[in-house]
């Protein structure tokens, strides 16, 4: 069993033991490294400041991603390589990307300059001019207050594509994976302080840990816990990084059913269902960032518990199932049945998340899935909703699921208001008359993101807005 983190950065192999394993990425890189280029400004995965590549040994080439590096734990890169910006020029000239922004004027301040360069830098790699959409979508998960974006954009856009040189052109795979390959044969165990952190190579030991301390922090993408570490003095004596698990990282659609293992990234799973279910890309497409997405994990967003959690309505309209693992075996979890209330879990102190079982929408469905909140991007939803039907021959009503998020300590299928519906012409007049039922169902509260008012007015509103989207739809399309 390894007692050290391997962490490759700029190409350079790291041993990281004792502390310095528990730190923020940022917090090394700023700190024991002095590489100031990576700046911090948020330290909550908002302001993408702070973006590096990091790169993995995946089906036996390095695929680099764009991530956050403010909430990555340095435990949780074991084996992988990181890039920061001092790592994609060289000392003789700068690399493309950071050439055209100081000739197109992309920088004033330049607290937000690292990120853009960062995150610009990882479109390019991916071998592809990009468009200028490509660009804005791209760039989505970085906050500048300097510019207005355009010179931004217009750096990216003026990028010589055929002079830009890929990440693994520049850091030659075949060292970094052979020695990958050897460091992932063994469990890591660091420790500090009383602090623990595990990488078991099997669920087995996982849940093993788990049982000894049952208040261990599961840990995949982070993307949540870090921020509770960062800004609300969440402090776990013990963590369990699921990164060298195996098997929890499988996409599949077996019959009529998508199995989601608990470390396919939001990334992964955005592009898997874009035509499978183009609804629910939809609503990934728009959930946090890029540099969000690659790292989190739809099992870590359900493990949160969030009542506004963008993905949680879909999976109760659908009745998804959890696959849950513990020392007793593993079982299923209706997701219906896994809220007992506000952050509580029907799980087992020594259980965790494995797999997610989420059927596919019908072809007869009408299926629309709504996130309300103050920006498109990298915004928490207000309100969220799920609704699908369909509708007879005779132009009622069909098997009516609708599940709200944001406006009550979980996310609430409101079965009045589907019993209401149930049966009724497929008209505005009925779906008028099912808003206020919905209100009685509901009980949110005002807060930063909107009054009680306001949710209770959504709630209505959202039933009209789907009447008028779909009221000339006969089936969903569904590929």
């Amino acid at each position: 069993m390894r007692d050290y983190i391997l962490v490759y950065i700029n190409g350079q192999a790291h041993e990281i033991r004792a502390e310095d394993a528990f730190l923020p990425l940022t917090d090394f890189l700023r700190g024991p490294l002095a590489k100031c280029g990576t700046k911090v400004v948020c330290a909550e995965g908002d302001c993408g400041a702070c973006t590096v590549a990091i790169g993995r040994a995946e089906k036996g080439a390095m695929v680099y991603k764009p991530v956050n590096g403010c909430i990555q734990l340095m435990f949780q890169l074991d084996c992988t390589h990181v890039i920061t910006v001092e790592g994609v020029g060289d000392p003789d000239a700068m690399n493309p990307v950071q050439k055209a922004m100081v000739e197109c004027h992309g920088a004033q301040c330049g607290f937000c300059t690292p990120g853009f360069v960062m995150a610009m830098c990882s479109l390019f790699d991916s071998g592809q001019q990009p468009s200028r959409q490509a660009v804005k979508d791209g760039l989505s998960g970085n906050l500048c207050r300097c510019t207005g974006y355009v010179s931004i954009i217009d750096s990216a856009l003026a990028v010589e594509f055929d002079k830009v040189v890929s990440f693994n052109r520049q850091y030659p795979p075949e060292p970094l994976l052979e020695s990958f390959t050897r460091h992932q044969r063994e469990d890591v165990r660091v420790e500090f302080e009383g602090r623990t952190a595990f990488l078991p190579a099997t669920i087995e030991q996982a849940v093993a840990f788990k049982k000894e301390h049952p208040k261990a922090a599961i840990i995949s993408g982070g993307t949540d816990v870090c921020v509770n570490i960062n800004k609300r003095s969440f402090e776990p004596e013990q963590f369990i990084s699921t990164a060298a698990l195996t098997g929890l990282d499988e996409l599949r659609v077996n019959g009529a059913v998508l199995e989601i293992g608990a470390r396919v990234t939001l990334r992964a799973l955005e592009h898997y269902v874009k035509d499978l279910i183009p609804e629910f890309y939809d609503v990934l497409f728009v959930f946090g960032s890029p540099q969000i997405r690659y790292a989190a994990t739809l099992a870590g967003n359900i493990a949160n518990a969030s009542p506004i959690s963008d993905t949680l309505p879909f999976l109760y309209v659908m009745d998804a199932e959890l696959e849950v693992v513990g020392t007793a075996g593993a079982r299923r979890i209706k997701i219906q049945s896994f809220y007992k209330g506000y952050k509580d879990l029907a799980m087992e102190s020594d259980e965790m998340i494995t797999r997610i079982f989420l059927p596919l929408p019908p072809k007869t469905d009408l299926l629309r899935l709504y996130k309300v909140s103050r920006r498109e991007h990298l915004d928490i939803s207000s309100f969220a909703a799920a609704i699908r039907m369909s509708k007879d021959d005779e132009g009622k009503i069909v098997d009516p699921v609708i599940a709200y998020g944001g406006v009550g300590p979980v996310i609430i299928r409101m079965r009045k208001t589907e019993e209401f519906l149930a049966g009724k012409p497929f008209s505005l007049e009925t779906f008028a008359a099912a808003g206020p039922i919905a209100c009685q169902e509901i009980k949110p509260i005002s807060d930063m993101r909107g009054s009680s008012h306001f949710r209770y007015q959504l709630a209505k509103n959202i039933l009209l807005k789907y009447f008028h989207e779909t009221m000339q739809e006969k089936q969903l399309v569904c590929r």
